[in-house]
């Protein structure tokens, strides 16, 4: 008798063993791929959490990429307007005074002093006619209906020279894309401190390249 109770508590104490082994099993599988979810998780927000930086430094960038273009652009404008500014500058030219107007012997004094007199009155040159350059282009006082040009987008023309060509009647590509050659030397001569700059940065051709959408 009790030789078959022995065997009935073997076979329960192998039994107890079995469902052990099988909730360990089945705990294994839970808890695992819970893990891997959480883990799959935490993945998910990291990424995103690194795409919004990575956005926030290449918006910085290119801040940073438009404030060194402005600054380097007003630096060459400034160096130009320094440089130009030299070469004007020069020593001064002393004119000498007219020779004296000597009294031929035996002239009469009326005579040599009208002569004197002509050489005086003589007029000088006017010197608005004597520096005119070129011939003034077609001004505007004002932009069209459909607003002013970004005149910058032209190199060489920055913040300063844009505010000059508006002051001087210039506010659109087509303006100055239609330029002959004597407007083009009338306006360079006009530039004040940024003489020279339409011919040596070739503004027309830019200005027609803009105009026709390039």
């Amino acid at each position: 008798m009790f030789q078959g109770w022995g065997f009935l508590l073997s076979e329960i104490w192998v039994l107890i063993a079995l469902a052990g082994l099988l909730g360990l099993f089945v705990g294994w599988l839970v808890w695992g791929r819970r893990a891997v979810v959480v883990g799959s998780g935490d993945a998910d927000a990291t990424a995103e959490r690194l795409r919004g930086e990575l956005t926030a430094c290449q918006a910085q960038a290119r801040q940073n990429a438009d404030k060194l273009a402005r600054v380097e652009r007003e630096l060459v404008e400034t160096q130009e307007a320094a440089r130009e500014a030299a070469e004007r500058s020069g020593p001064a030219i002393i004119t000498p005074p007219p020779a004296p107007v000597a009294q031929t012997e035996g002239a009469e004094p009326e005579a040599a002093a009208g002569v004197a007199e002509a050489v005086i009155a003589s007029p000088e040159p006017d010197a608005t006619e004597a520096e005119a350059v070129g011939s003034k282009p077609l001004t505007l006082e004002a932009p069209r209906a459909e607003g002013a040009d970004d005149l910058k987008r032209i190199k060489g023309v920055g913040p300063k020279l844009e505010g000059l060509l508006n002051r001087l009647g210039f506010w659109h590509f087509d303006q100055i894309a239609n330029w002959t050659d004597t407007e083009i030397a009338w306006v360079d001569d006009n530039l004040a401190s940024f003489k020279g700059r339409v011919t040596r940065d070739d503004w027309v051709a830019q200005a027609r390249a803009l105009r026709d959408g390039g």
